[in-house]
Formats: C-alpha cells, structure tokens, sequence
C-alpha cells in the first residue's frame, strides 16, 4: 500500500470500509422513511398531489444547494468534521419532523435533515480517496450498497414493523434517526483528528467548483436523471396504487423498487472496472427505466412489483458508475470541487421532477400522468449518455 500523502491521517482499512458502510446507511434512513407513511401524512395533514410533491422533491432541493456550502465545509474543517456535521443534522432534523401536526413545520425540519444528508453526500468521495486511495472502486461499491440497504430497511419495515412498534407516523421518523445519532458517534471515536488534507492546509483549499466544464455539466444531468425517477417514484407510488385500489400492492412494489438495487450493487462489486468508461450500460438503463416506467402505469398488482424492481436495478447501476467518477478523475485535493458540482446539478435536475409530476396530476386529474416526467428522464439518460466516452479525455 501506498504510503499516506504528507498530514494525511487515516483509519486502518477495515474500519475505513466499516465506517464508509455505515455511513451510507445512514445515507437514506431518515429519507425513506418518508414514502411507506405517505397516505397517512396525506390525510393527517390534508396534503394535495403539489404538497406532497413539494414534500418528497425538499431533500433533493437541499442535495443541490447545500452541495457547494458543503465544500466549503470540507475546504475548512476537513473530510471528518463535516461528516459529522452531516450526520448530525440529519439525526436531529429527521427526528424533529414528528414534532408538530403541520406542513411547514414538516418542511423546515425536512430541510434541515436534507441539509445534512447533502453534507454527507459531498464528505464520501473525498473520503474513499483520503481513507481507501488503493481500493477507490471497491471503497465506493461498498458505501453504496449500505446506502442501498439504507433505502431497504425503512420502504421494507416501516409499516409492518416500525409503525406497529411506536404507535405513529411521527416516533417513526423518530426511530429512524436513532441509528444515525449513533453512526456520528462512531466517526468521532473511530477515526483520528485531521489537520491537513494532502499537505494543504484548510484555509488554502479550494472549494468553488469548475462550472465551465462541460463534462460535468453533462453526467451532472445523467446522474439528475436518475435521481428523479427514482424519487418521484418512491413519492407518487403509493398514492397511485391507492387511486386504483391496490392498497395491497403499496409496500411490495415500494420494496422493489429499493431491493432491486441491491443485484446491481453485487455486480457492480465484481464487474465495475469493465463497465467504467462505458456507454452501453447506460443506454440500456435508459431504456429499461422506461420500460418499467410503462409496466407500472400499464400493468396489475404483480407486474407493477416487477416494474418497481427492474427500475430499482437500473437506477442503481447507474448511480454506482457515476459516483466513482470523481475520486478515480479528479485530482485528491479536487474531489470535495468535483463531487460538489455534479450533486448540484443533479439534484437541481432532480428536485423538479416531482413538483411536475405533482401539478400534472392535479391539474389533469389523471394519476398516470405523475409518471410521464419520469418516463421523460430515461430519454435524457439515453441521449447524453456519450459523454461517457470524454471522461478519459478529461483524465488526460
């Protein structure tokens, strides 16, 4: 193994890849906990189609614009300051969120929690370069997949499990940000103090994105793409299913939808190095999200389970490749600028599509036009996916 830059102080490896687990974990918890109680905050709050749009699209808002304050963060504080920071916001806005029985109280704490969660997001490849730099695609691999198991445990027992056990809506997002209180505590008596990254010292760390570059601009919609189906998927399933009577239907097909990521996960920890750089696979994504999209539209209770599912594996195949971009391209000290810039214009992508999804339903009044956004994203994947191929240019 290499030998640490100069000032750069890291955990042994296994903690490392422990810790980066658990923190994509908590990644999600405190997020999906949200769409299982969809209906009841619906009818507890007497939410219409645009609310909760609005609801679902507040974490995504926040993905973008705190991703560059979250550079900032890093440029300052260093990678494990602001991973705690994150966590810790999302532990407390996430269980606040319960507190009263009103929207606007609903949204503040939602921004708060999704500010942390955004921080967060910016600190994990900054911190697979610092903490794994010979191991960067499988230290990425691995973080995903507990940010996949992140979104899992919440869709999977929120309302067979958790609900039963705390009594309502509100303890159970209470519940969920337990784990992440405790995920902080662990980064701060796992992993040492840094004062340095890299040998610069934190007040001469730059911090403000390459917004001229147009490769970044690019994968920055690619990876918006993605993100928007998924999330406005995970928000306006289960109230469509609802629309149609297959209140059954609601928890399988929002299970597929997130344990359908984790086959792409495994694959992709044994076959990323052969598909990096590559154009195919997100052509075919592209093409299998709307054909999922058209399954949940068209099709029953069990062939919208399948849907779900092949849209989960497809949206997460994607996110993979594209989240180990910026540690494997960008120079060590660039990471925190890079990963910034790409979450900013994705999420900026993203955080719309559900608010549009929302309106079309209202004001059509036809549930299955929620899904022609999303259905839209998979043809933008498709097209801009030859930017692909100008990644190793840019490396050059």
């Amino acid at each position: 193994m290499r030998a640490p830059s100069s000032g750069t102080i890291r955990p042994a490896l296994p903690t490392a890849l422990v810790l980066l687990w658990l923190i994509g974990v908590a990644l999600r918890l405190t997020i999906l906990a949200v769409p299982p109680v969809i209906p009841l905050i619906h009818d507890e709050l007497a939410l219409n189609a645009t609310q909760i749009g609005i609801l679902t699209g507040l974490p995504s808002m926040l993905f973008a614009f705190a991703a560059v304050p979250g550079a900032l963060l890093i440029a300052r504080l260093g990678v494990r300051s602001a991973m705690i920071v994150g966590l810790a916001l999302n532990a407390l806005g996430g269980a606040l969120r319960g507190g009263l029985p009103n929207v606007y109280w609903l949204y503040a704490t939602t921004i708060m929690m999704g500010a942390g969660v955004a921080i967060m997001q910016v600190t994990m490849p900054p911190a697979v370069r610092a903490w794994a730099p010979t191991r960067i695609g499988f230290a990425t691999a691995v973080y995903t997949n507990g940010l996949l198991i992140g979104e899992i445990l919440p869709v999977a027992s929120m309302l067979p499990l958790v609900l039963p056990l705390v009594g309502d809506w509100q303890w159970g997002f209470a519940f969920w940000s337990a784990p992440v209180a405790a995920i902080a505590l662990l980064v701060v008596i796992l992993t040492p103090r840094q004062t340095t990254q890299n040998g610069v010292t934190p007040l001469h760390r730059r911090w403000w994105p390459d917004w001229r570059s147009p490769l970044i601009w690019r994968l920055g919609i690619m990876l918006g793409s993605v993100n928007a189906m998924y999330f406005a998927s995970n928000a306006f399933l289960p109230d469509y299913l609802a629309s149609h009577d297959l209140y059954r239907w609601i928890n399988p097909s929002l299970t597929g939808l997130n344990l359908g990521q984790l086959p792409a996960s495994f694959l992709l920890l044994a076959f990323a190095r052969r598909l990096e750089l590559k154009v195919w696979p997100f052509v075919a994504c592209g093409a299998f999200c709307i054909v999922a999209i058209i399954g949940v539209v068209f099709g029953s209770g069990p062939v919208v389970v399948a849907a779900t599912t092949l849209l989960g594996f497809t949206a997460a195949g994607v996110l993979i490749l594209v989240l180990a971009l910026p540690p494997l391209l960008a120079p060590p000290d660039d990471v925190h600028r890079v990963t910034a810039a790409m979450f900013t214009i994705s999420y900026s992508c993203a955080v719309i599509v559900p608010v549009i999804s929302g309106m079309m339903w209202d004001v059509s009044g036809v549930p299955a036009l929620a899904f022609l956004p999303i259905a839209c994203c998979g043809i933008i994947l498709m097209a801009l996916a030859p930017a692909i191929s100008q990644v190793k240019g840019a490396e050059a």
